[in-house]
């Protein structure tokens, strides 16, 4: 996985744009997460202490390296708008040796035997994912489709090129080219798709940066969806005017739903029983400043324009 400056990008190439949230994206950025110092990870950090001790080929092939040397195999294009862990764990599984071969050596793990090497490492994968991830993966899973939401939302009337305007603050688009502007003073050449379609992938512990995935395998951008910080934060006080309108916590209710949450999420985070956060949401759903989506067993509340203006009220 390399970062790139320039992308080049066809008015066919717009039109192949392909959404999905990735497992194996969060498990490798969240992997390398564990190990730097990005503030917005600082309590899911102390929250998993030295639980993840012990995966020692998982951290060989992923936690020690730098960014950009991660073997290519251990995060397969989606096949699928939400693939699980277990269909992506498949697709690593049915990689071709060789290939694992070559991306090992490139990330200069030449000992490693790229037959035997697969069944410890899905077996760690999964273990990392129980431990790290898997209590606040229906979080992410919502962050992920509200932003892929937002994004084909805004992107109906204007085109397919708005999908990339904004798409991350080290990023911009201009008619043909997407340009990732964080390599000031490298001189990197444009990069084309050849016709390969690019899946956008919004993965929250991608930090600060956006990465490109360019492989024989498919091309693949990850970077952090919307409100990425509200996931990892302490709730922030609701701004006092809102309070002051709709009562503390249902202001609290309010503001917390910056990133789509279900009951059990509200309750959790705010302290409070299920049936007062069901009792709230159900107050907001009714004034027209939440709705309701269902994701799987899940039902996630997000806000409506109305309730993003009004939580924002200074």
């Amino acid at each position: 996985m390399e970062p790139v400056k320039r992308l080049e990008l066809t008015p066919d190439d717009l039109l192949r744009l392909r959404f999905a949230h990735s497992p194996m994206a969060e498990v490798v950025t969240s992997a390398l997460a564990l190990r730097d110092d990005s503030w917005q990870y600082t309590r899911w950090r102390r929250r998993l202490g030295t639980s993840t001790d012990g995966l020692d080929l998982l951290w060989r092939i992923v936690g020690t390296h730098a960014r950009g040397s991660i073997p290519d195999f251990l995060t397969p294009v989606p096949a699928t708008a939400r693939p699980t862990l277990e269909s992506e764990l498949a697709a690593i599984a049915a990689t071709p040796p060789g290939r694992i071969a070559e991306e090992l050596a490139c990330a200069g793990l030449t000992d490693l035997d790229p037959v035997k090497l697969i069944p410890p490492l899905l077996h760690q994968i999964r273990q990392y994912f129980t431990i790290a991830l898997a209590d606040i993966w229906p979080r992410l899973r919502a962050a992920a489709d509200n932003e892929i939401a937002h994004r084909t939302t805004t992107a109906a009337f204007p085109g397919p090129h708005s999908l990339l305007a904004g798409l991350h603050p080290r990023m911009r688009w201009d008619p043909d080219t997407l340009h990732l502007d964080y390599l000031k003073g490298t001189e990197v050449h444009p990069w084309s798709l050849h016709g390969a379609p690019l899946y956008l992938l919004p993965t929250a512990f991608t930090g600060q940066k956006a990465w490109i995935m360019d492989c024989d395998a498919g091309r693949a951008l990850w970077y952090p969806p919307r409100a990425v910080a509200a996931l990892f934060a302490a709730p922030e006080p609701p701004p006092e005017p809102l309070a002051a309108l709709l009562g503390a916590t249902r202001a609290a209710v309010l503001t917390l739903l910056e990133t789509p949450s279900s009951t059990g999420d509200v309750a959790q985070r705010l302290g409070l029983a299920p049936a007062t956060a069901s009792h709230h949401l159900t107050a907001l759903r009714d004034a027209g400043l939440i709705v309701a989506a269902r994701a799987g067993r899940r039902l996630n509340y997000r806000h409506t324009d109305l309730g993003e203006r009004l939580a924002t009220m200074g």
